[in-house]
């Protein structure tokens, strides 16, 4: 049976694991930029990672890779307008990944359940309101400066910490524009203006952030500090790397996992959770 998005948004308290497809409709992606830019790729693609045991899919018409540059709402929806509802059509929960607020409105229209603001709803004024209207999921995430600087020497003096600070405020922003918290996700943003020992640290402390309450997601798929830590240079031979995380953060708490590679994560979750229920986990 389809996961719903009451499955989704519940998933810490009965700790089922729930894995997130990325799709990227873009250009210039870290990882996949360009493969599935073309929407009949796109929409193939949405379909495989559901065939996969994807339970989400993450759709999103703007690169946010480190140095990435800016796409208008216009161009995004141009991105979009085929893929949102094929992918809706195909029996997973679509997300949006976008910080604008008309994007979001569009993609909920077109079949999108969930928004997936990596600016935690700080880039545009409009999208804790437009949440609270829809009451759609809403993943709020920590990000140091924006893309196209966020790599720029970024420093903590208590990464977990301040993370899990940032989240709660972004929290009780999102409460007081009239969200649900029980609509609401944390993301530690693995990768988003953190060096490798930020984005080790945060999967360490995964406690503290599903402390707050809510559901906890991780994307740390294919990201450079798992290259660091392994020297696998290029971003498609980090998918080891990508399941080990994922299973760090998993024994942690977390509950949602977005990664590229669907069908490896699935596997290794299920062997994790059945050798967790055998131990009476």
């Amino acid at each position: 049976m389809a996961v719903s998005l009451d499955d989704i948004l519940a998933s810490h308290r009965g700790g089922r694991a729930v894995v997130m497809g990325v799709l990227n409709v873009t250009p210039d992606s870290f990882s996949d930029g360009g493969e599935y830019f073309e929407a009949g790729a796109a929409a193939g693609r949405a379909a495989e990672l559901v065939a996969e045991g994807a339970e989400i899919i993450d759709v999103g018409g703007e690169s946010t890779r480190p140095g990435s540059e800016r796409v208008s709402p216009a161009e995004q929806v141009r991105r979009l307008e085929r893929v949102v509802p094929e992918a809706a059509g195909l029996g997973a929960v679509v997300s949006i990944d976008t910080t604008r607020a008309a994007v979001a409105a569009w993609a909920l229209d077109a079949g999108a359940a969930i928004v997936n603001d990596i600016s935690a709803g700080r880039d545009d004024p409009a999208m804790l309101p437009l949440a609270a209207s829809r009451g759609c999921g809403l993943v709020l995430m920590h990000m140091r400066g924006q893309p196209k600087t966020m790599q720029a020497d970024p420093r903590y003096d208590d990464v977990v910490g301040e993370v899990r600070a940032f989240l709660a405020e972004r929290l009780a922003a999102a409460e007081a524009a009239g969200v649900r918290r029980d609509r609401c996700i944390v993301d530690p943003g693995i990768g988003f203006g953190k060096k490798l020992e930020h984005n080790v640290a945060l999967l360490a402390g995964m406690e503290a952030l599903c402390g707050l309450g809510v559901p906890v997601l991780v994307g740390p798929s294919r990201k450079r500090f798992i290259g660091e830590l392994t020297g696998a240079a290029r971003p498609a031979d980090r998918v080891a790397g990508t399941v080990a995380a994922c299973l760090a953060a998993r024994a942690r708490g977390a509950t949602i996992f977005r990664v590229h590679d669907v069908a490896p994560l699935v596997q290794a979750l299920a062997v994790a959770d059945a050798v967790g229920r055998a131990g009476g986990r």
